[in-house]
């Protein structure tokens, strides 16, 4: 066992009792060809995984988020309950996810005297590791992966975005929201009382609740000049307004109906237009001057003072953070809102997330490959996917007489200590539930996000590129999306004439982005094939 940095690691030693394996065995383990023990246990998909004593294997991955929780503790009693069901002894080595990177990189460089399974610093969309061997095709090991081959079927486009271009599949993922608990717009329903004002739907009805919240005293302090009608970090601005110009500016690259690839920033009609709304924002005093530089705590600041009427933040906060700034917020009804996407020529989305969170893989040089394999299947078992979400039942969570699961009163109150526990353990295979978010939320929250969840449109795939396609990537792409960026503000601001917008898409083409569309028109019809 490692320790690295200030993280503790121990080797957490759970084995089951030889008479409790005995009952389950089917068959011993026997020497391979390079005399080395094979396990050939006859494994299902549930636990244990083996019938050999002693049995262990080694899993490079990432600590928990909180720096002062260690989840190779005896405390992280999540982690090693999925230990013990699976019957193998788990040497941990752990590391900062802050730190992961850049000490984990070096590591795979070498590419020697690697755990069993490792968790990728990255999604490997260079294929940059495949490319090296590093990681076992686990396609042509799914006779030892039940739970991982029944969830690719079920989810073809997951599987499509984890199929390389030699058609293998090489890693697990942690699988995160899509469509639910999105970014989205959030309104100040306080004011829209006052004005006796529905949510906008477009973005003219938006356009003009700013002014109405502009050119009212809405906070009541007798001063019409204080109140600031839209609070925005610059980096929400793309998800807020472009998909009512028909573009998604999150990703940058989308398909039309065609199939047909477009880089959202080099559409001259769409894109200009979409430019020129926020230059009339901006110059009007709907976008305040410095919004380049607004940050988060400045907008909660502004909404515990009733300042301003609307954001666009991650759903999380809407009932977390901006609603509790209000001391007449009583959890029953929210002060801050969510509300529909804005339509403008296109209807209104909002841009779902790719499910794919991190990746995991199983070394092609481990001395203990099929005990590996089939320990990264059963960490992806709904066995243990319910351990993740919902940990230790009677002891986090009960369930109701009507079979619904409920946290604790410890549980809700004490998020540490459920953190503690391994509660969606960073350094196993979990799926975000939507079932174990929702009770952590009050109900006009939840009911406000089944109704979001409906509105959003599909992203840009997760794709894994070709040796030649990482080339032009590198070569061409960050330029143009620093160029994108810097022109976006000299554009919005006015620094910019809009009139230099022509000259704006012949320098992009100067930078040779139809050749990264091309690559990515590419990638996407590779995509499409592996989704047949």
């Amino acid at each position: 066992m490692k320790k690295i940095k200030k993280l503790t690691t121990i080797t957490l030693s759970l084995t089951l009792a030889a008479a409790s394996l005995a009952g389950c065995s089917t068959s011993k383990s026997v020497e391979n060809s390079q005399g080395e023990r094979e396990d050939t246990y006859n494994y299902t998909g549930e636990g244990p995984i083996t019938d050999q004593e002693n049995a262990s294997i080694s899993i490079l991955a990432t600590n928990s988020w909180y720096s002062t929780v260690d989840l190779t503790s005896d405390d992280a009693l999540i982690v090693k309950e999925v230990e013990k069901r699976a019957g193998v002894d788990v040497d941990w080595t752990m590391i900062d996810p802050t730190t992961y990177t850049d000490a984990v990189s070096p590591m795979l460089a070498s590419g020697t005297d690697l755990q069993d399974i490792v968790s990728l610093p990255d999604l490997d969309l260079n294929s940059s590791y495949i490319k090296s061997a590093l990681f076992e095709p686990l396609d042509t090991h799914f006779d030892l992966m039940p739970n991982y081959e029944a969830y690719l079927e079920a989810n073809p486009e997951v599987k499509a975005s984890l199929t390389a271009e030699d058609g293998h599949i090489y890693y697990v993922p942690t699988i995160g929201l899509a469509d639910n608990y999105l970014p989205c717009i959030m309104y100040n329903q306080k004011w829209l009382d006052q004005l006796n004002m529905e949510q906008p739907k477009t973005l003219d009805d938006f356009v003009t609740m700013l002014r109405a919240f502009r050119d009212n005293d809405m906070n009541g302090n007798g001063d019409t000049t204080d109140e600031i009608p839209m609070s925005v970090k610059a980096d929400f601005l793309p998800s807020m307004f472009g998909p009512a110009f028909g573009l998604d500016l999150d990703n940058g690259f989308y398909v039309d109906e065609n199939s047909i690839v477009h880089y959202a920033y080099y559409e001259s009609e769409n894109y200009k237009k979409y430019l020129s709304f926020l230059n009339e924002l901006y110059t009007e005093g709907l976008l305040e001057m410095e919004y380049t530089s607004l940050t988060r705590d400045q907008i909660t600041e502004r909404f515990a003072q009733n300042m301003t009427g609307v954001t666009f933040d991650y759903s999380w906060q809407m009932s977390q953070l901006y609603s509790k700034q209000f001391q007449e917020y009583d959890q029953e009804t929210g002060i801050v809102v969510g509300g529909e996407p804005l339509s403008g020529e296109y209807e209104g989305a909002y841009v779902a997330i790719n499910p794919v969170k991190w990746i995991y893989g199983v070394t092609t040089d481990s001395k203990n490959q099929n005990l590996a394999i089939k320990f990264l299947d059963f960490a992806m078992s709904e066995e243990c996917q319910k351990l993740y979400a919902w940990g230790i039942e009677n002891e986090t969570y009960t369930v109701t007489s009507k079979g619904d699961k409920e946290f604790t009163e410890k549980a809700l109150s004490d998020n540490l200590w459920l953190q503690t526990l391994g509660i969606n353990p960073a350094c196993l295979p979990y799926h975000n539930s939507i079932e174990a978010t929702n009770v952590l939320l009050p109900q006009w929250h939840v009911d406000i996000d089944e109704k979001l969840a409906t509105k959003t449109r599909k992203p840009w795939p997760q794709i894994y590129a070709t040796q030649e396609e990482t080339s032009v990537l590198s070569q061409y792409l960050v330029d143009i999306e620093t160029y994108v960026e810097q022109m976006s503000v000299a554009f919005i601001t006015g620094n910019t004439n809009m009139n230099e917008f022509d000259n704006y898409i012949s320098s992009l083409k100067s930078m040779h982005v139809e050749d990264i569309i091309k690559i990515k028109q590419d990638q996407y019809n590779r995509y499409l094939a592996a989704l047949e």
